[in-house]
């Protein structure tokens, strides 16, 4: 900045105006309440109307609502929730405010917005399978979504009888260095509607490249991202690192020892905290993308299995030693 005195010169007076001017945004909710329902193919909450998808058992032994990971959608769950339907559990996915086909796609409208519709879908969900217990599953963003609700009293009324995270977001800012801090800092207040991508950075979400490819192809994927929304990310990711020590609820945490979207480090750090306990299954040969990898039939039947019996090992041996063999870098039993 430009400074002529104690006042500052053209230069110094154009970067104040585009300091004040500039700064993530957070869209605001819908501008007039509706009631909330769950349709055949649209949930209305406080994010307002989107659409909604789900997996029916025949006759199911449980109910999951399932939560998408960041820039994707609800139908990320359509191989494993087709799978799962046949081993009698029910799935409900809902495209999360500011996603998929929900209006504003591609803007931030906030942790609390996230975790409000999870709150209400959850209690539609209940009040539609009474005697049938409901699980809450989260994919990445959607993991980070759960453990803020989970671990906080935002929702009072959601009982659930357990979750399931698969490679939860908690990278937050105390487990980034300083110099993705200041950068995050820098262009979400700068230039908070420069969109970026992850060309060029050499991270491969998953070892199953017909999906990706596929997932590269499908419109409802957001393939610019926001510099506002990642910042609006690293906030849920702070929220939900700092709710871990209040979340009792059973839990089983899923995380792939070739995942380089969250690194092991703020993982480690969320297990430390996380006086609960959770089941914890470490997957030698899994990406992020743990539930559509090309071994996604193991996850899968791991998470039918617990559903089942939270107290049995899981059928593929992942959570065998898995919490030393992951904080030790060693080879898992997957």
């Amino acid at each position: 900045m430009v400074m002529v005195g104690s006042r500052p010169g053209p230069l110094g007076a154009l970067v104040l105006v585009w300091l004040t001017a500039c700064g993530p945004v957070v869209e605001p909710g819908p501008a007039a309440w509706v009631t909330p329902s769950l349709g055949a193919d649209v949930f209305i909450g406080p994010g307002g109307a989107r659409p909604l998808r789900v997996w029916a058992a025949a006759d199911p032994r449980a109910v999951m609502l399932a939560l998408h990971g960041f820039n994707d959608y609800s139908n990320a769950f359509a191989a494993p929730a087709a799978w799962w339907a046949e081993q009698g559990i029910t799935t409900y996915a809902y495209d999360q405010v500011g996603f998929g086909g929900a209006a504003s796609a591609g803007r931030w409208h906030g942790t609390a917005a996230l975790v409000a519709d999870l709150c209400v879908a959850a209690r539609l969900v209940q009040e539609r399978h009474p005697a049938t217990p409901l699980y809450l599953l989260g994919e990445s963003m959607g993991g980070a979504v759960i453990l803020v609700a989970a671990g906080g009293s935002v929702c009072p009324a959601l009982r659930p009888a357990g979750i399931v995270l698969a490679a939860p977001a908690v990278w937050g800012r105390e487990t980034m260095s300083p110099f993705y801090q200041a950068a995050l800092w820098l262009g979400a207040h700068l230039a908070p509607g420069v969109r970026v991508t992850g060309r060029g950075l050499g991270i491969t979400p998953s070892d199953n490249r017909a999906m990706l490819q596929a997932l590269a192809a499908d419109p409802l994927v957001i393939k610019e991202t926001r510099v506002d929304a990642v910042h609006g990310i690293v906030d849920l990711m702070d929220e939900a690192l700092a709710r871990i020590p209040s979340v009792r609820l059973p839990s089983l945490v899923l995380y792939g020892a070739h995942d380089e979207i969250i690194p092991p480090a703020p993982t480690r750090v969320m297990l430390a905290r996380w006086t609960g306990r959770p089941r914890f299954a470490y997957y030698r040969d899994g990406y992020h993308m743990l539930l559509r990898d090309l071994q996604a039939e193991t996850v899968w039947r791991d998470i039918a299995a617990w559903l089942r019996d939270a107290r049995a090992p899981l059928p593929s041996g992942a959570d065998i030693g898995g919490v030393q063999a992951f904080t030790n870098g060693g080879p898992s039993k997957s």
